[in-house]
Formats: structure tokens, C-alpha cells, sequence
């Protein structure tokens, strides 16, 4: 199992650079763990790839189906006061968004503060920098 950022959620749903490398990582371990505003991130995502013109109509609808799909089979990580305690120490020892902060928090209330035992897979280099900071084994496709 590893914990999906809604980063390497979107090119599932939409065909990006990477997506190839997002779908093979998923072939290699289906149990995606992701955080319960993950949904909202992507959906984010996708409608502003809808108004900057890289997404029509159509493939809106494609992408947020795919999302829906997904959802039906990861692991949601919830735990609303934790994940928010755990993301305001993130914001003071790293560069990160609030969204960033949170799900980097939820990772580690999913890993029970143990963040060795589960991979992190992101394509934000900030977020992908934080989670290694934190001990996590992140899957980004680059080296950070």
C-alpha cells in the first residue's frame, strides 16, 4: 500500500507527462491510500484544466469518472484533528501550502507516525522534499 498526493492522482485521470509512470506505478501495487480532500484537490485539478482550455467538456467528464472510480477502491485516510495538528507543525518546519501541509499530515497519521513503513507517491518537488525530511520513501519519478 503506498499514500497517493492528489500530484500523482491527476495524471491517472487526464493524460500528462506522467501519466505512463503513474499508471505503472499503480499496476505495481493497486492498494492506493489517499487522504479524504484528495478528491477535491483533483477535481481542482481538472476544472482548471477545463478553463485554461487543455480539457474539453468531454474529457471533464472522462477524468471525473475516473475519479469516481478510484475513490470506490482506495483507503481513505480521515482523523480530521489529527491531520490538522500534524499539519500545523509541517508548516513551521517546511516549505509547503496548507493543502501540501495536510496531506503530508495525513500520510503520517496514516503511517501511525511511522513513516518508513509507507510509501509516499507525489510529483510536487516541495511536498516530495517535506515527505523525505519526514522519512518517507517517496516515489516522484525525479530525484529530489
Amino acid at each position: 500500500m503506498r499514500f497517493w498526493d492528489a500530484s500523482a492522482i491527476v495524471p491517472l485521470l487526464v493524460e500528462e507527462d506522467s501519466s505512463a509512470l503513474c499508471r505503472a506505478w499503480l499496476s505495481e501495487d493497486r492498494e492506493v491510500m489517499a487522504w479524504f480532500l484528495s478528491p477535491t484537490e483533483s477535481t481542482s485539478a481538472v476544472r482548471r484544466k477545463n478553463r485554461m482550455g487543455e480539457l474539453n467538456d468531454e474529457q471533464v467528464e472522462v477524468a471525473l469518472g475516473r475519479l469516481r472510480q478510484i475513490i470506490t477502491a482506495w483507503t481513505e485516510v480521515q482523523g480530521w484533528y489529527r491531520v490538522r495538528e500534524r499539519a500545523h507543525r509541517l508548516l513551521a518546519i517546511h516549505d509547503l501550502r496548507a493543502a501540501d501541509s495536510l496531506q503530508l499530515a495525513a500520510a503520517l497519521v496514516a503511517s501511525g507516525e511511522r513513516p518508513n513503513l509507507l510509501p509516499f507517491v507525489c510529483l510536487d518537488q516541495r511536498l516530495s522534499i517535506a515527505a523525505r525530511r519526514e522519512g518517507f520513501n517517496v516515489f516522484t519519478g525525479r530525484t529530489v
